[in-house]
């Protein structure tokens, strides 16, 4: 059970009255301090309680300071400490910091092994059969010798696999028991949703989510450790099984450095606000390294669904890498959006024996080889209608006018129906203003990849396995979201501090 649950005021109380004391004695150490204690400030940790309850048991010695525990873990980001011992030694030699991280004087501070153990009780897997998992002999996959071009991605592995789970998300077929459900919804109750209800993400029944993975290091060796006897009869190249402590992660392509990594893939769907010029989180997932992003957008997305039943998506924005029929046709059934470029040797699903071509940005081209003109889209026979550019007054003359078959003043009528190719017919017209400007909007995933791995340092953890890598970049994330809070015009907690110490 959990014992003595700070709750999010008593806390706010307590860090005022202690840092008054630490602001009187020294001022430039508070201020050293002042981005943790302003994000810390705002992180309200009150809705993990419910949801951690059910992870301790209702007999025995109680649970005790879980809430100072999982601030720590907050804290920790912040400082930009990447070792659960090294921070350990650090909080118990710094009094400010276990102050801010909600400690009294008198309190006794964690130990490394009650982080761990945290981690390990909002994972829900059966301990044992992980236990097992871990500790067993998995097979030894080389290094891919097999190398694409540059920006070129890694193909799907199972031809067919995108259809198959696009028809299943359509049913709502959601994976519920999946491990990292719980930490999902911690970041979802402590983090994102407070963000939406602050305004960061706009009207959350019209949000503009982009998708995007991004490579994730393991902090375990892809050699393993061998226990097999071919060493001792001069064999030292072999590929018998082997234990891994990472048995989860996998060789992927880096299409951006152009080489293989070993380790994992951080999916995330993320949103740009214009006005405060952030990216903002709100959906991650940890997947292995070789899966194609086109698989772990519909996981995603369908997991979103279930996650915040309150919010809804309005417009999908993906790479290349998620131009596939099935992510068109599921985004189609929930009324989504689909902003995605095209690939660049796409084939355009057209009538058989049609005389004419569509380009790659869904245009009909006509036998003259112009693109036709684009006369906006019926969403009763959802269809989009185009237009002969002579008959437009786009030109002035056209060699095929005579063989064309339109003997029309209109002009010849090129329709696109989205039951024809949804790659084409768009909700939103490939090429238009609207298109190229909510396209742009796409880096925002991309973006905070960068800042996942690049300002807080997801890599240098070290961390094995999904379930730690996974915890991190839940914790980093919550913190990005927190940092783009602090651009609000809202007094900050050191504005709060320094009025009341000159009151």
């Amino acid at each position: 059970m959990l014992q003595s649950w700070q709750s999010h005021q008593q806390y706010q109380e307590q860090l005022l009255s202690s840092m008054t004391g630490f602001y009187q004695s020294d001022p430039d150490l508070v201020l050293y301090y002042q981005n943790q204690l302003n994000n810390l400030y705002e992180l309200n940790l009150d809705p993990a309680r419910d949801l951690l309850e059910d992870c301790y048991s209702s007999t025995g010695a109680p649970a005790r300071l879980q809430a100072q525990l999982l601030r720590s873990f907050f804290l920790m980001s912040k400082c930009h400490i990447f070792s659960i011992p090294a921070w350990v030694r650090l909080l118990s030699a710094s009094s400010i910091l276990r102050a801010i991280a909600g400690y009294q004087p008198d309190d006794h501070i964690h130990q490394v092994g009650s982080y761990y153990d945290l981690i390990d009780r909002i994972w829900c897997a059966d301990p044992e059969l992980e236990y097992e998992f871990e500790h067993s002999l998995h097979p030894f996959h080389r290094k891919p010798k097999k190398k694409y071009g540059k920006n070129e991605k890694q193909p799907v592995r199972r031809p067919g696999i995108v259809q198959k789970l696009a028809d299943l998300a359509a049913r709502d077929r959601v994976l519920e028991k999946r491990p990292e459900r719980l930490m999902q919804q911690i970041f979802a109750r402590v983090a994102a949703e407070p963000a939406v209800r602050q305004g960061l993400f706009g009207d959350p029944q019209k949000l503009v989510v982009s998708g995007d993975g991004t490579c994730v290091l393991s902090g375990g060796s892809a050699w393993g450790s061998k226990q097999c006897s071919c060493r001792e009869q001069g064999l030292y190249n072999c590929d018998c099984p082997r234990i891994f402590s990472d048995p989860f992660a996998r060789y992927g392509w880096d299409s951006y450095h152009n080489c293989y990594f070993y380790g994992h893939t951080a999916y995330v769907l993320a949103a740009y606000n214009p006005v405060l010029k952030c990216d903002l989180p709100i959906y991650l997932r940890m997947v292995q390294a070789n899966r194609h992003d086109s698989v772990s957008s519909i996981v995603a997305l369908s997991e979103f669904r279930s996650l915040y039943p309150d919010f809804t998506i309005d417009t999908f924005c993906g790479d290349c890498a998620h131009d596939a029929v099935g992510i068109y046709g599921l985004l189609e059934h929930w009324k989504i959006k689909a902003v995605i470029p095209l690939k660049s040797n796409t084939k355009a699903d057209q009538k058989p024996n049609a005389d004419y071509t569509i380009n790659d940005k869904g245009v009909p081209v006509c036998q003259a080889g112009l693109p036709m003109v684009n006369w906006g889209f019926n969403p009763a026979n959802r269809r989009r209608k185009f237009r002969c550019p002579l008959a437009c007054g786009k030109i002035d003359h056209c060699d095929h006018k005579e063989t064309c078959h339109s003997d029309s003043a209109y002009g010849r009528t090129i329709y696109v129906t989205q039951h024809q190719n949804l790659r084409f017919a768009t909700r939103i017209r490939r090429g238009s203003a609207q298109w190229k400007a909510i396209l742009r909007s796409r880096t925002a995933s991309e973006r905070f990849n960068k800042r996942l791995l690049n300002d807080y340092g997801l890599e240098k953890h070290q961390a094995r396995g999904n379930k730690r890598i996974f915890w991190w970049s839940l914790v980093h994330a919550t913190n990005i979201l927190l940092d783009a809070a602090r651009k609000l015009n809202r007094p900050t907690f050191v504005s709060i501090l320094t009025a009341a110490c000159a009151a």
